[in-house]
């Protein structure tokens, strides 16, 4: 049997691979928002950016910050910093051999924490909600890093 034949039944795989997927189409779904943001609110950062708004002249006015393309713009960072992690050690967890069930578990608290990180970041939702969901999404990342080393430790 071929190696990449044995890893799709792998079933952790497969979950890492579906949720996976769930979280960077999450990610790519910011840069979209992003643009809706810029466009709602006409704040651009580069000058090709406002040349279909009109002349420059009458057009620089746009070349602005705006406070909630900003927060948006974090968000999608804050993204960067986390689903990265957790598809480097998310791989290498499903890969260790866990059992489906625990792995099913933290794939999936981890898309909500994120899916929740996203709804309190943009919205905005009070503190410590969105504190309280990037730490839910760290810690589980974190464990899936502790059962990857514990299963193949090679030091």
């Amino acid at each position: 049997m071929s190696k990449i034949t044995q890893l799709m039944k792998n079933e952790a795989f497969l979950a890492y691979s579906t949720y996976t997927a769930i979280v960077l189409l999450k990610m790519m779904l910011m840069s979209l928002i992003t643009i809706y943001f810029r466009l709602a609110r006409k704040a651009f950062s580069n000058p090709e950016d406002i040349t279909a708004l009109g002349n420059y002249e009458t057009a620089k006015k746009y070349l602005r910050t705006d406070p909630d393309v900003e927060r948006v713009r974090r968000c999608h960072l804050n993204d960067l910093e986390n689903i990265v992690p957790f598809i480097g050690i998310g791989l290498l967890y499903a890969l260790s051999g866990p059992d489906l069930s625990t792995a099913l578990l933290h794939f999936r608290i981890f898309v909500m924490a994120r899916l929740f990180h996203t709804i309190a970041y943009v919205t905005p939702l009070p503190q410590p909600s969105r504190g309280l969901s990037w730490l839910v999404g760290f810690v589980v990342t974190i464990s899936m890093a502790c059962r990857g080393l514990t299963t193949g430790l090679y030091l």
